[in-house]
């Protein structure tokens, strides 16, 4: 038997969908703006004649920008971080998701209690600080690593995903001679591919956005993310050592499309990482929330 929608649900679809484009479009559009402003003529911008595309595409900005010293330092460094710090999030997260999902393992709940109550309550930024100096981390890329190198919330996430896996697949891999290690390596981290790519992403895109721990732990431009460049940029308006144009006109405004560059290339190198994870991540996240 067919069933048809009737009148008042088509109306809430179409109210939906309707919802739906216009939060699509109020995200898309600054965005779009953006990118359209960075390849247009400096006159363009400066007279707000730009509607859906440049007259004339110009690549100035990016060149400028990416001529720059401080700024590349800053892109390869964040790109160095970014990787880095991935993996170091994934190895400790992982090794210690995959211990506590094992209800033999004595301790499990007292830890879990504690990472609970880390997730509710913290020391505060200037303990914080004082625990990152006394460890000796000031001033250097250690800071950037350790101190946000687990996630309570992924944590726990990753761990009720393994909880989801038969412990009968580990047994039969522990008759055929795995060990513990063999186990998580050749039986539970292939079936838990969904999981892992979901929180590779989350914990690359924090890592590519580190700001706050860089304005905080580092005094040396050399260990200034994107972010904190980018900050200089659009929001305090230093445009020193990033060059000058031609004529005098182009000096008032060229900072401007100089941003606008600046923006596109500090957002669109993780969002191209996006769709090819994009598949895992309702998968990944809702079968590590079901169980306790």
């Amino acid at each position: 038997m067919i069933h048809t929608k009737g009148i008042g649900s088509r109306i809430f679809d179409g109210a939906n969908y309707l919802f739906l484009l216009m939060i699509t479009l109020l995200t898309f559009i600054p965005f779009y703006y953006i990118l359209v402003a960075s390849l247009s003529p400096i006159k363009q911008v400066l007279t707000s004649s730009i509607i859906l595309w440049p007259e004339e595409f110009t690549f100035d900005a990016y060149k400028l920008i990416l001529s720059t010293p401080a700024f590349i330092r800053a892109l390869f460094f964040t790109i160095y971080i970014t990787a880095a710090g991935t993996v170091i999030n994934m190895l400790f997260s992982t090794s210690l998701a995959y211990t506590l999902s094992k209800k033999r393992f004595r301790g499990r709940r007292v830890i879990l209690m504690m990472i609970l109550f880390s997730m509710l309550f913290n020391g505060g930024m200037i303990p914080t600080f004082l625990v990152v100096k006394g460890m000796g981390m000031i001033d250097s890329i250690w800071a950037l690593l350790i101190p946000g190198a687990i996630s309570a919330f992924n944590l726990i996430i990753l761990k009720n995903f393994f909880m989801n896996i038969p412990e009968a697949l580990e047994e039969s891999a522990r008759i055929d001679g795995c060990s513990n290690l063999g186990v998580l390596f050749r039986i539970v981290l292939p079936l838990s591919l969904p999981a892992l790519a979901t929180f590779t992403m989350f914990y690359a895109v924090g890592n590519w956005n580190q700001f706050f721990a860089a304005i905080i732990y580092e005094n040396s431009s050399k260990f200034w993310t994107l972010q904190v460049v980018l900050r200089q940029l659009v929001i305090v308006g230093d445009t020193t050592g990033y060059g000058q144009t031609v004529d005098d006109l182009n000096k008032a405004v060229f900072p401007e499309t100089l941003k606008y560059a600046a923006i596109i290339i500090a957002t669109v190198p993780i969002l191209m990482v996006y769709p090819f994870l994009q598949k895992y991540f309702t998968k990944g996240v809702l079968l590590g929330s079901v169980k306790e």
